[in-house]
C-alpha cells in the first residue's frame, strides 16, 4: 500500500483539464501486515468478501489519457482496473450481478487518437464509455453519443462534457473547486482573496468569470492574477497580487508553476493564509517548498482517503488487494471513483444490460454517494446544475492540511 509517489506525467496547461485533472497528492508511505483488518498510517483496511459476479459480461469502455507527449496518466486506468477486479471477484457484479469486461483504449490527448478510441468503443459495442477526464470530449462525445452510448466522466472538461444529453459529468469540476475554496476561505474569516491562475487556454479568464459571483456570495472580494505559461519567474506578478494585502491566496496551475508561486509567496508573504488544491500538494511541489509552507492551511480535494467511512475503508482495501503499487493519494483514485460511481448508479438495474439501460439509470440517479467521496453526492437527473444538466454534482471536500501535506477532517462544500 502506498501513499506517496509522483505521477508519471508531463503536464502542460492547454486549458482547465491539466490544471484540475492531473492532480496528485504527496504523503508518507505506510506499513501493512497480513491481518484481515490492518491498521496503518493510511487508516484501516478489511478483508474483501467472496461475492463473485455470476451474470453474463457487460462491456464497459474506458478511455485512458495515456502515452501522449503532453500528458500521460496511466494511474487513471490502473485505478479503474482495480475497481473492476473488486466488482467481478468480491462486489457481486455490476447491475444485477453481471461481470464487467473492461475495454480499454489509450488516447494521447489529441483529436486523432481520441477519435480513434471513440470509434473503437462503437465497434466493440460497449454499453458505456468511462473516463476520469479528458479535454477531448468534443471528439469523443458526438461519436459515442451518436451510437446511443452514454459517456460518463468524473471531470467534465469540454463544453460537450457538461452540456450533451449523452454525457454525465459526475464531479463538480472547476465550479465546485471554487465553491470549496470560497467556503474554506470563509471558514478562515477571509474577506479578500487573490487567486494566481495559469493563463493557458484562457483559464484565468474562466476562473474570474465563474469565481466572482461565487466569492461575492460569500462576501469575499476576489482578485485573479493571470500568469502566462512559460514565465521563468512569477515573482513580480505575485507581488502585484499581494499588493492589496489580501486575507488569503489560492493557486490554480500545474505543479511547476504552483511551486514557483509558493516560493515567491514564502519570500514576500510567508504568513499568508492559503487554500490549495491537490495539484499544489503534489509531492513534487512539497519536496521543493517544504510541507511547512502548506501545513495548517486549507486544502481542497475530491476524495476521502483516510477516514473510517465504509467507502473509504473499501477504497483502501481494494487498492491494497488489487493495486498495491498504486498511490492511494494519487490520480488512480479518480479512475476508481468513476468506475465505482457508475456501479453505484446502476445498483438497482436488473435483467439485460445495454447502453440504453445504463443511460436510463444514469439519468435517474438522485443523491448517490461518490465512492470514497467523504459524503459527496451526485445526481444526474438534471437537478444539480439546472443550466447544465450534464453536471451531476456541486460538491467538493475541504479540510486542514496536516504535517504530511494531506487535507484531513474533511467537510463537504457545495
Amino acid at each position: 500500500m502506498k501513499l506517496g509517489g509522483s505521477v508519471r506525467s508531463r503536464r502542460t496547461l492547454a486549458g482547465v483539464s491539466a490544471v484540475l485533472l492531473a492532480a496528485t497528492l504527496g504523503a508518507t508511505a505506510c506499513s501493512s501486515s497480513d491481518d484481515d483488518s490492518t491498521s496503518t498510517a493510511a487508516g484501516s483496511t478489511s478483508a474483501l468478501p467472496e461475492n463473485a459476479a455470476t451474470g453474463a459480461p457487460v462491456k464497459i469502455g474506458f478511455i485512458s489519457t495515456e502515452g501522449g507527449g503532453v500528458v500521460s496518466i496511466p494511474e487513471w486506468r490502473e485505478g479503474a482496473e482495480a475497481a473492476v477486479e473488486y466488482v467481478n471477484k468480491n462486489g457481486g457484479g455490476f447491475a444485477g450481478g453481471h461481470s464487467i469486461d473492461l475495454v480499454v483504449c489509450k488516447q494521447a490527448e489529441e483529436p486523432t487518437s481520441a477519435t480513434n478510441c471513440a470509434n473503437q468503443m462503437v465497434e466493440q459495442k460497449v454499453a458505456a464509455v468511462l473516463t476520469a477526464g479528458t479535454s477531448q470530449g468534443t471528439a469523443i462525445v458526438p461519436i459515442v453519443g451518436g451510437a446511443g452510448i452514454p459517456y460518463i466522466t468524473l471531470n467534465g472538461v469540454s463544453q460537450l462534457d457538461v452540456t450533451s444529453p449523452d454525457s454525465f459529468a459526475l464531479s463538480s469540476g472547476i465550479s465546485g473547486s471554487l465553491v470549496a475554496t470560497a467556503t474554506a476561505a470563509k471558514a478562515e474569516g477571509m474577506k479578500s482573496m487573490t487567486i494566481f491562475a495559469s493563463d493557458g487556454g484562457g483559464t484565468a479568464g474562466i476562473i474570474e468569470m465563474l469565481g466572482k459571483p461565487i466569492f461575492d456570495g460569500f462576501d469575499i472580494d476576489l482578485k485573479v492574477v493571470a500568469i502566462a505559461l512559460g514565465v521563468p519567474d512569477p515573482t513580480p506578478l505575485v507581488a502585484s497580487g499581494l499588493a492589496s494585502n489580501p486575507d488569503g491566496i489560492s493557486i490554480i496551475s500545474d505543479a511547476a508553476l504552483c511551486t514557483s508561486v509558493l516560493k515567491a509567496i514564502q519570500t514576500s508573504a510567508p504568513d499568508a493564509k492559503k487554500v490549495l488544491n491537490t495539484v499544489c500538494l503534489d509531492k513534487s511541489v512539497l519536496d521543493v517548498v517544504g510541507v511547512e509552507a502548506v501545513e495548517g492551511n486549507q486544502g481542497i480535494t475530491g476524495i476521502d482517503v483516510f477516514s473510517d467511512r465504509p467507502d473509504s475503508v473499501l477504497y483502501r482495501s481494494v487498492l491494497g488487494q488489487y493495486a498495491p503499487d498504486l498511490s492511494l493519494t494519487g490520480p488512480g483514485a479518480q479512475g476508481y471513483q468513476v468506475l465505482m460511481a457508475t456501479v453505484n448508479a446502476n445498483a438497482n438495474v436488473t435483467g439485460d444490460v445495454d447502453a440504453a439501460t445504463i443511460k436510463q439509470a444514469m439519468q435517474a440517479t438522485d443523491k448517490v454517494e461518490m465512492p470514497a467521496g467523504g459524503g459527496i453526492i451526485f445526481s444526474c437527473n438534471g437537478t444539480a446544475v439546472p443550466m447544465m444538466t450534464s453536471i451531476c454534482s456541486t460538491q467538493t471536500l475541504y479540510g486542514l492540511i496536516d504535517d504530511q501535506g494531506v487535507p484531513r477532517d474533511l467537510q463537504v462544500a457545495g
